[in-house]
């Protein structure tokens, strides 16, 4: 079985981790953009807030079941491409999203409402088309930059870096242009928004793809008489490999509890602080976490181990929920520093998660091998992208079915009661809770690669590379 190309030799540095994180500042240009497509078409759009979580829910699920279905396609790929194949999927991928995101903004308010049904769910499938051609080979990139540990968490933590990069972008400028004085959607804004954002996302891709160089042979085989690839083994890999089950619930109970939450978030800002225009810089405190561990991220990894560290990690962000749930975070200055005040515990909390987490899925790859006897690099992360794509279905349709029964009137805008606003207060820290006890559950007890574990598959896995190239 032919090798593919790689460039062992060349050195790992700067370069390769700031070609990593421009990948994800370049997702993020138009992964942001998720975030507003709840207030978009229930406020401006004016969409039913029942049939908007159900739409939500059905383009998330084609949005699940497109992950496994491109990355078993990129594994069963025999094509010989001029440098990488995950490369040349990233960058087509990477020109479609150019303009895909702003066909989610289609600013007609007074279409029909099944035209407006047709082009919410339209413009969503064609979008997540070309991001799942991009993200997917982009995550198992990880995986093929370099094989040391350490390097891995280092460019797990570039990747968080770069996402943050562009959270903090969109975060911080979005709200402010796009609510009014009055705290209410300016929703004609977001297409021209859209298009910027997919033009600076192509310029990010096209760094990534021309800056990364593939050490780790995408083709590796222990076996002479190996089988050739399967996807229905593959799955079955999947379910039975551990480490990338617990990474994958992690995430899971990150997106029911963020996307969740979110909806809840903005009604906050816009009917209970009445300031939705800093609603963004206040959700951008959680990425400052990367920031913080970041220079450190190696020496904590060497001395206390990735497992470890993460599930520390989830049980500060749950005891800063539990703050936010019984402080009293009134409806003024004082409670708004409060509420901010437990969101930088929980930054610091999911500071070192944001760092590791993606390296994670890199073990959780090593892991198939080790265990299975083949690497399955684009099966494995779109498996795990699947279900993270559910949940971003799941939660922001059960937040807006919550808010909803909470008695949430997108209609109203801004001007929610004071009574509705309250729910909210307290809708956001219990969906943030639950989220967390989740995920410790999935790191301390589904992950099963402790220090001393990862440190035998490393050993183990160089040593039977070394002899397959003998």
């Amino acid at each position: 079985m032919g090798k593919s190309t790689v460039d062992a030799s060349a050195g790992f540095g700067l370069r390769d981790k700031l070609a990593y994180a421009a990948g994800d500042f370049g997702c993020n240009m138009s992964f942001a953009l998720k975030g507003y497509l709840t207030i978009y078409w229930t406020q401006f759009m004016g969409i039913d807030n029942y049939l908007m979580a159900s739409l939500l829910l059905i383009v998330q699920i084609w949005d699940a079941i497109n992950d496994p279905i491109i990355g078993a396609m990129v594994d069963a790929d025999t094509h010989k491409y001029r440098r990488n194949k995950f490369l040349a999927y990233i960058w087509f991928g990477a020109i479609g999203l150019t303009v895909a995101g702003a066909l989610c903004y289609l600013p007609f308010p007074q279409a029909p409402g099944m035209v407006k049904n047709i082009l919410f769910v339209a413009g969503y499938m064609i979008w997540d088309a070309f991001y799942t051609v991009a993200n997917v080979p982009y995550g198992s990139m990880l995986s093929l930059i370099s094989d040391d540990p350490i390097q891995r968490a280092q460019l797990s933590t570039f990747r968080s870096i770069g996402s943050m990069g562009g959270g903090l972008l969109t975060g911080m400028l979005i709200p402010v242009i796009i609510y009014d004085n009055q705290n209410n959607l300016r929703g004609e804004q977001m297409f021209v928004i859209a298009l910027i954002m997919g033009v600076i996302g192509l310029v990010c891709f096209r760094f990534m793809v021309t800056n990364t160089k593939v050490r780790v042979d995408t083709t590796i085989t222990l076996k002479e008489d190996a089988p050739k690839f399967n996807v229905m083994k593959a799955f079955n890999n999947f379910i039975h490999n551990r480490p990338a089950v617990g990474a994958t619930l992690a995430p899971i109970a990150t997106f029911i509890g963020m996307y969740g939450a979110s909806t809840a978030g903005q009604i906050l800002f816009q009917a209970y602080f009445k300031n939705a225009k800093i609603s963004g810089l206040v959700g951008m405190i959680s990425y400052f976490g990367v920031f913080i561990f970041s220079p450190f991220v190696g020496r904590i990894v060497k001395r206390f181990g990735k497992k470890e560290a993460v599930t520390f990690g989830s049980v500060v962000c749950a005891l800063a929920y539990v703050l936010m749930l019984v402080l009293p975070i009134t409806p003024d200055g004082r409670g708004l520093s409060l509420y901010v005040l437990c969101q930088i515990i929980a930054m610091l909390g999911g500071g070192i998660g944001n760092c590791l987490s993606w390296s994670l899925m890199a073990d959780a790859i090593d892991y198939n091998e080790w265990k299975f006897g083949v690497r399955e690099e684009g099966t494995t992360y779109a498996l795990h992208s699947f279900f993270r794509k559910l949940a971003q279905g799941i939660g922001p349709s059960l937040g807006l079915v919550l808010a909803t029964k909470l008695g949430y009137d997108a209609s109203l805008k801004a001007a929610q009661t004071i009574e509705v606003a309250t729910r909210m207060r307290y809708l956001v820290p219990i969906m943030y809770l639950g989220s967390y006890i989740l995920m410790i559950i999935a790191y301390g007890v589904v992950f099963n690669l402790d220090k001393k574990t990862l440190a035998q598959m490393e050993s183990d896995l160089k040593e039977r590379r070394a002899k397959n190239e003998k």
